[in-house]
C-alpha cells in the first residue's frame, strides 16, 4: 500500500513537472511572429509572392571543390523553376528543373525527363526547406504543425527551436536567435534525387543578413550532412517581383 501511495505521489510529481515546463515553454506562434517582424514584418512579406535569387554554389567532397552557380524563380510554394549551370570533370553542364503543383519536369544536359513522383515528392521538400526560412509566413497556414522544442546555442548564441511538420508529413527543425528572432539554423532529413538516393541529417546555417526592398535575407548559407561541412552557398541576387514571363513555370525543353 505505501509502495503505491509513493508511485502516485511521483506521477503527481511528474505531471506537475510537465505542466510546468510546458507553461514555462516559449509559444510557437509568438516565435514566429516575432521572427517574421525581424524578417521585415508580414505585411512585406505578404506581398512578396513571387520571389527570385541566384547564388554561387561550392560543394566540399575531401579535398576537392566544386563550383556551380544557379537562379531559382518561386511562386508560392507549388511553382518553381531552377536552372544550375557550372562543370563537372571539366565538362560543362545546365541542368533546369521545373515544378507546377503535383507534376514537374527536368532537362539535364539536352535531355527532357518528367519526375516520377519520387522526385517530385523530394523537389517539394527542397522548396520547403528553402522557402520558408525566406518569408516565414506558410508556418502561419493550418497546413503546417509546430511544436516547441528545447532551445540550442547556435554560434555562440542562444536560439529558440521548434519542430514544423509540413503537409508531406515530414518534419524539420528551425531555430531562430533569442535575442532578433532571425532563423540561424535549420535541421532537417533529406534524401538525394532517384530511387537509390540516400537519405542523411542536413544542418543549415543562415548568416550575413541583408535588406533588399524591406526584407531581410540570409546572404550565406552553410550546410552539413551528418555533420560534415560539404556546401557553402553565397546570394549574389535577391528580388521580389510582380509577375515572371509565361514561360517561366513552362516545360523547359
Amino acid at each position: 500500500m505505501t509502495r503505491l501511495i509513493g508511485v502516485a505521489l511521483a506521477m503527481v510529481l511528474l505531471c506537475g513537472l510537465i505542466r510546468t515546463v510546458r507553461a514555462d515553454a516559449p509559444d510557437t506562434t509568438a516565435t514566429v511572429d516575432k521572427a517574421i517582424k525581424a524578417l521585415g514584418g508580414e505585411e512585406k512579406l505578404g506581398k512578396a509572392k513571387i520571389i527570385s535569387w541566384k547564388l554561387k554554389t561550392k560543394f566540399k567532397f575531401g579535398d576537392r571543390e566544386i563550383e556551380n552557380t544557379s537562379q531559382t524563380t518561386l511562386q508560392g510554394l507549388d511553382h518553381f523553376r531552377q536552372v544550375i549551370e557550372g562543370e563537372f570533370n571539366n565538362m560543362p553542364f545546365k541542368a533546369v528543373t521545373v515544378l507546377v503543383e503535383d507534376k514537374g519536369v527536368g532537362n539535364f544536359g539536352g535531355m527532357r525527363m518528367d519526375l516520377d513522383k519520387d522526385a517530385v515528392a523530394t523537389t517539394k521538400r527542397a522548396i520547403y526547406l528553402t522557402a520558408i526560412p525566406m518569408t516565414l509566413l506558410p508556418l502561419k497556414s493550418k497546413d503546417f504543425k509546430l511544436e516547441t522544442i528545447a532551445d540550442e546555442m547556435v554560434d555562440g548564441k542562444p536560439a529558440v527551436g521548434i519542430k514544423v511538420t509540413t503537409p508531406d508529413k515530414k518534419d524539420f527543425k528551425l531555430y531562430f536567435d533569442k535575442e532578433g528572432g532571425l532563423p540561424v539554423k535549420m535541421v532537417a532529413t533529406v534524401r538525394g534525387f532517384g530511387p537509390m538516393g540516400m537519405e542523411f541529417t542536413q544542418e543549415l546555417f543562415f548568416s550575413d543578413y541583408k535588406e533588399t526592398g524591406g526584407i531581410k535575407k540570409a546572404m550565406k548559407i552553410v550546410a552539413k550532412r551528418d555533420g560534415m561541412q560539404y556546401m557553402e552557398q553565397t546570394i549574389t541576387e535577391f528580388k521580389v517581383l510582380d509577375k515572371v514571363d509565361d514561360k517561366t513555370f513552362t516545360d523547359p525543353s
